[in-house]
C-alpha cells in the first residue's frame, strides 16, 4: 500500500499510479503521481522529482459496533474492552451515510470499520450482521 503524506496541500492519499518521465534538460527525471484521497476520495495529481522524499504515515483500521446515532450528527462506537467512543462524527459520503441510518432504524447489528491516520479518524466501511450477535 503507498501512501504519501507530502501531496497537493499535504493531503493523506493513496497513490494509485506513478509514471516516471525521462530526465529533463536540468538533468532531473520527475514523477507524476496519481492518487485517491483517503479521507474524501477526491482524485489527486502531483508531478515531483523523482529525487525527493515522501512522509509515508502509519494508517490503522479499527472495527467498532455501532450502537447509537446523536441527533448533533456523533454516533456511539462499542469498543474492545466495552467502553464508548462517542467523539466520531457520521460521514458525508451519502451512501455510506443513508446505509448507516437505515441500517440503525431497522435495528440492524452494525459494526464500522473506522480508519485512522495523523490524527484523522472517518467511517469508511459498513458490516451489516444478519444475526443478533456480533464477535469483536
Amino acid at each position: 500500500m503507498n501512501i504519501l503524506t507530502k501531496f497537493p496541500i499535504s493531503k493523506l492519499c493513496f497513490v494509485v499510479e506513478v509514471s516516471p518521465s525521462k530526465t529533463c534538460k536540468h538533468g532531473h527525471a520527475k514523477c507524476h503521481f496519481v492518487a485517491i484521497d483517503i479521507l474524501n476520495g477526491k482524485k489527486l495529481e502531483d508531478i515531483v522529482p523523482s529525487s525527493h522524499n515522501c512522509d509515508v504515515p502509519h494508517v490503522s483500521r479499527t472495527d467498532y459496533q455501532l450502537i447509537d446515532i446523536s441527533e448533533d450528527g456523533f454516533v456511539s462506537l462499542l469498543t474492545e474492552n466495552a467502553n464508548t467512543k462517542d467523539d466520531l462524527k457520521l460521514p458525508t459520503d451519502d451512501a455510506l451515510l443513508t446505509q448507516i441510518k437505515d441500517g440503525f432504524a431497522e435495528g440492524k447489528d452494525m459494526v464500522a470499520s473506522v480508519m485512522s491516520a495523523m490524527g484523522n479518524l472517518k467511517i469508511k466501511i459498513l458490516k451489516i450482521f444478519k444475526s443478533s450477535w456480533l464477535l469483536l
